[in-house]
């Protein structure tokens, strides 16, 4: 690709509802931290293009940073198919072999019926792909941050998931023509 790609991903705002739970696309975002949000919005490139997952977590906190994002579903968090919905200790209570086999090795492991973390970063690898040049923000979650770090430090994906990404927290990737650069991860805008 010619040109160069700025790119800005905010992980959404957390999410409005019952804690250690696996949520699912339709949950709410809880934009309760006015003060947060309008620091990112004023922390965020002009006129730039703008993207999102099309979860209501993500359009929500776009829209309330004044976005109005293009919905890529390459961006949406990694499926977890029939564990969706429930919460993690009540899976590790009665989830039986296949939850703790899971996070035996959750880069490759695949919930009933979902997709493991490195189908989502050749997910997130098409996603970005898509994303012209210039700059961009981005309105995802932490999977798609953490796929997207994957892609730019060449990291495996297990290696990946040691990012910690915070709720409203800004992650900076340059997309050169010489490669990759990581400007900031998991940075909290004051």
């Amino acid at each position: 690709m010619e040109g160069e790609t700025f790119l800005w991903l905010i992980r959404h705002a957390p999410v409005d509802g019952v804690k250690g739970t696996i949520h699912a696309a339709d949950a709410p975002a809880d934009l309760g931290d006015r003060a947060q949000l309008e620091a990112l919005r004023q922390r965020l490139p002009q006129d730039a293009a703008s993207y999102a997952s099309p979860s209501r977590r993500t359009v929500e906190t776009a829209r309330a940073l004044g976005l109005e994002p293009e919905l890529l579903a390459e961006f949406g968090e990694q499926d977890f198919g029939g564990w969706t919905g429930r919460r993690h200790d009540e899976l590790a209570a009665d989830g039986g072999q296949a939850y703790a086999q899971f996070w035996s090795d959750p880069a490759r492991g695949r919930p009933p019926g979902g997709e493991s973390f490195e189908d989502q970063v050749a997910r997130v690898r098409l996603g970005l792909a898509r994303i012209g040049t210039a700059h961009a923000t981005l309105v995802v979650h932490s999977g798609t941050i953490r796929a997207a770090l994957c892609l730019a430090l060449d990291l495996t994906p297990q290696a990946a998931l040691r990012f910690v990404i915070d709720p409203l927290s800004l992650t900076r990737i340059d997309r050169l023509a010489t490669g990759w650069r990581v400007v900031s991860v998991n940075q909290r805008v004051a």
